[in-house]
């Protein structure tokens, strides 16, 4: 069923990216006067085929949802018929046929600013970013932080859910900024900055970077009340429901939620002798934890999560939405932040000052949609604008048979007055091909070892 789930948010994704990205080709094309043979979404064996005119566009959507294209009438690629010439895509002026071609990745890059403000006029709930215990020797706590400061912005930033602070914080450091400037409030609502300083080592891989900032969001004590059961988790099969208070586990006496939780990492595969209260009446059960991989060991997990009383869970929680003018410049902004991250943190990837570890291939990127979905309509907004920017700023990268690489090619052209020969444009093509095919083996090499891990 999970699998399922992950497939199908994942094709939906992929479908959404690729159709945005055929698109912009396909539009641009057609104001440019170039005739579109066919605009298809998928490869391989036609599905479903539509053509209004014998002699206008058809579209498709083919078996394999992991890319798309579109084809126009080009003497390149075929005979041409004579009334057809004008329309040709090689018979076009030089702007054109770049505009045509950096169609795509721009309206991948116009698709992210569109679902950023979608987000931002829907809005959404998140958990403010107020901190829990500062570990020493950590980033944050060589800036000074303290349990219960709750970050009000990053860089004059405005942060109002967790998610965003640790999100602009992260996309600062991998920018390559030394210092970078936090006020927070603490809970008598007394206001400083903070400034955490950091490494050049620091800052090559977001996980690592996220372990050495130490930030840790702040948990209030919380009775043991079981909250949410997860079907088929081992909480479900040792009949654990809402609402039940875990009193003891085998003879030990649980005080709070962080207790149980430390209590079943302990013992993975292991049963554990319960004494439950529910409806006031005390109950034994018997429960086994699942044995998961968690950072290279085996962990208890039992599928269940916390109850939160209403009042608290308003008290850590927030609200956060800008109106539709408001939201423009918003949108706009968090799309050049993250394309520059992107772009940054690739070209650290190619020099070696990043981890390749922060490429993700298929498997994850499926994994993330399923997930993204699993937390609500608006985190998988996001998580498609985000892979939005990644293929529109691959997309332009000066990779052969890349739309960049295309573009490559004609500013080439522009320079010289003449097209670049089509054996030279073979060559180069051939080498972007074994690039791209090598960067997808070594993505999906992360990938597995990820779900091994």
């Amino acid at each position: 069923m999970e699998l399922m789930h992950t497939l199908f948010y994942f094709i939906i994704a992929i479908g959404v990216l690729v159709s945005f990205h055929e698109f912009g080709h396909f539009w641009v094309a057609r104001r440019a006067g170039v005739k579109v043979l066919r605009f298809s979404v998928g490869f391989g064996k036609v599905l479903w085929a539509y053509k209004k005119r014998p002699d206008s566009t058809e579209y498709v959507l083919s078996a394999i949802p992991l890319g798309g294209y579109v084809k126009m009438v080009d003497e390149r690629e075929g005979e041409v018929k004579k009334e057809d010439l004008p329309f040709a895509f090689n018979r076009q002026s030089l702007l054109a046929r770049a505009a045509i071609v950096a169609a795509g990745p721009l309206f991948n890059l116009a698709l992210a600013a569109i679902l950023f403000w979608s987000v931002l006029v829907i809005g959404e709930t998140g958990i403010k970013p107020i901190l829990g215990a500062i570990e020493p020797g950590t980033l944050s706590a060589d800036a000074g932080f303290a349990e219960g400061d709750e970050i009000i912005s990053v860089n004059d930033k405005v942060t109002p859910t967790w998610t965003e602070a640790i999100n602009v914080i992260v996309g600062a450091a991998l920018e390559g900024e030394s210092a970078i400037k936090v006020k927070v409030k603490n809970f008598d609502d007394q206001q400083s900055v903070r400034t955490i300083s950091i490494a050049e080592d620091d800052s090559q891989n977001p996980e690592v970077f996220y372990k050495r900032l130490g930030f840790k969001p702040w948990s209030p004590q919380l009775k043991p009340v079981i909250g949410l059961v997860l079907a088929d988790s081992a909480a479900a099969a040792a009949g654990l429901q809402k609402g039940d208070l875990i009193i003891s586990a085998d003879g030990i006496a649980m005080k709070d939620w962080m207790q149980w939780v430390n209590y079943v990492k302990k013992h993975p595969d292991v049963a554990i002798g319960l004494i439950i209260e529910r409806d006031g009446v005390r109950l034994p059960l018997t429960i086994t934890p699942k044995s998961v991989q968690a950072e290279g060991k085996a962990e208890g997990k039992i599928g269940a999560s916390v109850h939160i009383p209403e009042e608290l869970m308003k008290a850590i929680t927030v609200e956060y939405s800008l109106s539709p003018w408001a939201a423009i410049p918003v949108a706009m902004e968090s799309t050049y932040n993250y394309s520059a991250t992107t772009l940054k943190m690739m070209g650290k990837m190619l020099i070696g000052k990043a981890s390749v570890e922060n490429l993700s291939g298929p498997l994850s990127i499926a994994q993330f949609a399923g997930q993204s979905a699993s937390m609500g309509p608006v985190h998988f907004l996001k998580f498609i604008a985000l892979v939005s920017i990644s293929l529109g700023i691959l997309n332009l990268l000066p990779i052969p048979v890349l739309d960049g690489g295309h573009l490559m090619f004609f500013a080439l052209e522009g320079i010289k007055g003449s097209p670049v020969s089509e054996k030279v444009q073979l060559f180069f093509q051939q080498i972007g091909i074994t690039m791209l095919v090598s960067l997808m083996a070594l993505a999906m090499i992360l990938d597995i070892q990820r779900l091994f891990q």
